[in-house]
């Protein structure tokens, strides 16, 4: 573990809100354990072990019965921590894969079978080296055969520049934590108006409205400049959009968040109990469990 790395909150409070039955963490990951499933050599940086045991135990103490496994950066496209994981689910756990040029049919239909439906593109400088976009169009253009979408990952002001490559992609294409707009700026800024246009023009587009521990600058325990942002979302795109932890929040340099807390944000974002089922339960069971 690098030594300015947060580990993740040992002891994470108990919500005061109740998700809904059947309620999906859609956006978490797992690392290592390194002994088992080492990090990846070009890895921008070293993580604290947070294996699958972890994960499941947190799920199930904030209410939650399903996840959303996203690969991370610092195991690469070496899936094999994912795939484990998915496969010890028991089918309560689906994942989203980070995969390269060179990855076969075949290792495409084995991590199908595993349980991944997506593949990740990083567009976040610092967390991972340029990669040309005729690239990811070739992984779309294979991954999209599997009925898998795209999750995407950028910053705000990389938003312009990405949008003609955004309408190029054929598949379901998920933003997230809401393409990381500047908070101080406030909703109506048009750096994130420019976004809600993007979601209005292309109903391929869906966002994750979460990590308001990341983009906040208020800070916890209420993130309370980070609600009017994702409760515009929610409110607009009732059907494209999803929640998740992000757990073990890596990378964090402010403070580790109290997962209890990120959890209490939810009906506040999402403004009656339609709003969450569908954040919560209906969208990402149509998009991951569809099958």
């Amino acid at each position: 573990m690098d030594a300015d790395y947060r580990p993740f909150h040992p002891n994470p409070s108990k919500p005061a809100y109740t998700p809904p039955p059947g309620a999906v963490d859609a956006h978490c990951h797992v690392f290592g354990p390194a002994d088992r499933f080492p990090y990846a050599p070009e890895r921008k940086y070293t993580p604290c072990d947070a294996p699958k045991e972890r994960l499941f135990a947190l799920r199930d103490e904030l209410g939650f019965a399903r996840n959303v496994i996203v690969q991370a950066t610092c195991h690469g496209k070496d899936n094999r921590a994912l795939v484990d994981a998915l496969r010890a689910s028991n089918g309560l756990a689906r994942g989203v894969a980070s995969v390269g040029p060179s990855i076969t049919e075949g290792e495409l239909a084995e991590l199908h079978e595993a349980g991944v439906r997506g593949v990740r593109f990083n567009f976040v400088k610092r967390l991972v080296d340029a990669t040309p976009k005729e690239v990811f169009l070739g992984i779309a253009d294979r991954i999209a055969t599997f009925g898998w979408h795209i999750v995407v990952y950028f910053e705000a002001p990389d938003l312009d520049d990405l949008t003609p490559f955004l309408r190029e992609l054929p598949t379901t294409i998920v933003v997230d934590h809401m393409g990381r707009p500047d908070i101080a700026k406030g909703v109506d800024h048009p750096q994130f108006q420019k976004f809600v246009a993007l979601m209005a023009e292309n109903p391929k587009v869906w966002s994750k409205v979460s990590c308001p521990e990341r983009l906040s600058v208020q800070g916890p325990p209420s993130y309370d400049d980070v609600v009017p942002f994702a409760r515009l979302l929610v409110d607009r795109f009732t059907d494209r959009v999803l929640w998740g932890t992000d757990w073990p929040h890596p990378n964090m340099t402010s403070h580790m968040p109290d997962d209890g807390h990120l959890v209490d944000v939810i009906p506040r974002i999402a403004t009656d109990e339609a709003k969450r089922t569908a954040l919560l339960v209906d969208n990402p069971m149509r998009l991951y469990w569809s099958e």
